[in-house]
C-alpha cells in the first residue's frame, strides 16, 4: 500500500561527486554570465538524480530542480566508468548507454569539463572570435602537434554529429587516431554566432570564408576538413576558393548542385529568406527528417540530433540561416562558367568521397559525375544513409586517417 511518503534521496552518487569536484571552468565556455544546470540522472533510480550547477568559477551538485538545460542519463555502472574514464562515456554514448538530451554543447562540454585531464589532447568546448568578428563554437581534441582536421557540418546538424569522430581520430592511442580534431559550428546554427542580412548569404563561398577565418583565428596555416553534406560543400568551396589552406579533402556524402531541372527555382528566388522568422515546423515533422536522412542512427541519435536542431531552430536567426542556406543548396547554378560542376574540374587538394548506398539525399549515383569531373580523386561506398560518420564510424574513421596520413 502506498504510504504517501516522498522518496528521500540518497547521498550523493559516488561518480557525481568525482566528477563534481573534477570541474575545470576554463575547459567549458559558459558565456551569459548565470549558473546552468545539467542533470545526471541515474536510469532507474530517480531518487540518485542530481543537478550540477555550473558557473564560470566551478561546480557544485543540489537536488533537481526544475528543467535543466541539459540531462545526461546513465545506469549507476556506467557513470562509474565515466567518472574513470571520459573515452568511456563518449563510447557510452556511441553505443547509447549514455543518453544526453537538449543542449548537447553543454551536456558533453560537462564531460569534457570533468575528465580531470589536464593533458593537452583533452576534449574542450571553446568559443572562438574569427578576424570577421564571428564568434564559433567547436569542441577540440588530439595532440598538440596533430595534423589538423576541421569538421564541418551538414545543413540543420552541429558539431554533435562530429562527436564520434573526435573520439575516434583525436585519442593518440587509437587505430585511427593521433589528429588535432575540431568540429565547429558552422555561423548560424548550434553554439556560434547567428548573422542576418544581405552579407550573411549562407551559402559555400559564405562558409567558406568563415572557415578560413577560423583557421586565421587558430594560427592554423593549413588543414584538413571533412566535411557531411551542407558541411561537404563548403569544405570543397574552401578548397577551391583557398586551395593553400588545405590538406586533403575528406567529403562525406557532400551536397552539390543539382544536374536535373529545378522546378522550385524560379519561386525560390523570390522568397525572402527572412520568412525564416515565422512559425517553426513542429517536433514530430523534424524527427522524420532526421530519422529518414540517417536511417540508421538509432533512437538516441535521432533525439539527440533533433534536440541539438531544434535548439537553433527555435530562434529567429537560426531559421533564418536554416532556410537561407537550404535555399542556396537548391538554386545553385550547375553549370556556365560560375556553374559548381566546371568549376569541380579545377580543384587541387587531394579529395577523397565516402557515399551512402541507402542515401536518398545525395544518391550514390553522384559518384560517376564526380569522376568524370575529378578522374584522379579517391571514393569509398559504404552501406548506410547520408551521415557516414554516425552510421559507419569506424569504417568511415579508418579510411580518413589512412588518406590523410598520405599527406605526411
Amino acid at each position: 500500500m502506498a504510504t504517501g511518503k516522498a522518496t528521500r534521496p540518497t547521498p550523493d552518487p559516488g561518480p557525481f561527486r568525482a566528477l563534481v569536484d573534477r570541474f575545470d571552468p576554463d575547459v567549458l565556455h559558459l558565456g551569459g554570465g548565470r549558473a546552468r544546470r545539467v542533470r545526471l540522472a541515474v536510469r532507474g533510480r530517480e531518487d540518485q538524480d542530481r543537478d550540477a550547477v555550473l558557473d564560470g568559477s566551478g561546480a557544485r551538485l543540489a537536488l533537481p530542480s526544475g528543467r535543466a538545460e541539459a540531462e545526461l542519463t546513465a545506469d549507476l555502472a556506467t557513470w562509474r566508468r565515466i567518472a574513470d574514464d571520459l573515452r568511456a562515456g563518449m563510447l557510452a554514448f556511441r553505443r547509447g548507454k549514455l543518453r544526453v538530451r537538449h543542449d548537447l554543447h553543454l551536456g558533453v562540454g560537462f564531460l569534457a569539463a570533468t575528465s580531470g585531464s589536464q593533458e593537452p589532447e583533452r576534449l574542450q568546448a571553446r568559443l572562438v572570435k574569427t578576424p570577421l568578428g564571428r564568434r564559433i563554437s567547436l569542441f577540440e581534441a588530439g595532440p598538440l602537434d596533430g595534423a589538423p582536421v576541421v569538421c564541418l557540418h551538414g545543413l540543420g546538424a552541429t558539431k554533435a554529429s562530429f562527436l564520434s569522430t573526435l573520439s575516434a581520430m583525436a585519442d593518440p592511442g587509437a587505430p585511427a587516431g593521433g589528429f588535432r580534431v575540431r568540429a565547429i559550428d558552422l555561423p548560424g546554427f548550434g553554439d556560434s554566432d547567428k548573422p542576418v542580412g544581405p552579407r550573411a548569404r549562407y551559402d559555400a563561398r559564405f562558409f567558406a570564408r568563415e572557415v578560413v577565418a577560423l583557421l586565421d583565428a587558430l594560427e592554423v596555416d593549413r588543414a584538413h576538413l571533412v566535411g557531411n553534406s551542407m558541411g561537404g560543400r563548403a569544405a570543397l568551396e574552401v578548397g577551391l576558393t583557398f586551395p593553400d589552406r588545405v590538406r586533403r579533402l575528406g567529403l562525406l556524402a557532400p551536397s552539390m548542385a543539382w544536374r536535373r531541372r529545378r522546378p522550385w527555382a524560379p519561386l525560390l528566388r523570390l522568397v525572402r529568406p527572412e520568412l525564416g522568422f515565422v512559425q517553426p515546423a513542429p517536433r514530430a515533422v523534424v524527427e522524420r527528417i532526421v530519422a529518414r536522412v540517417v536511417p540508421e542512427s538509432g533512437d538516441g541519435f535521432v533525439e539527440a540530433g533533433v534536440d541539438e536542431f531544434l535548439r537553433a531552430y527555435l530562434t529567429r536567426g537560426g531559421r533564418a540561416a536554416f532556410y537561407t542556406a537550404a535555399r542556396a543548396i537548391y538554386l545553385e547554378e550547375p553549370y556556365g562558367e560560375d556553374g559548381f560542376w566546371p568549376r569541380l574540374k579545377d580543384l587541387q587538394p587531394p579529395s577523397l568521397f565516402v557515399w551512402g548506398t541507402q542515401d536518398t539525399l545525395v544518391p550514390i549515383g553522384f559518384a560517376r559525375h564526380v569522376t568524370e569531373a575529378l578522374p584522379v580523386a579517391e571514393h569509398l561506398e559504404l552501406d548506410c544513409g547520408h551521415v557516414p560518420q554516425m552510421e559507419r564510424p569506424d569504417q568511415t574513421h579508418r579510411a580518413l586517417a589512412k588518406f590523410f596520413r598520405a599527406d605526411a
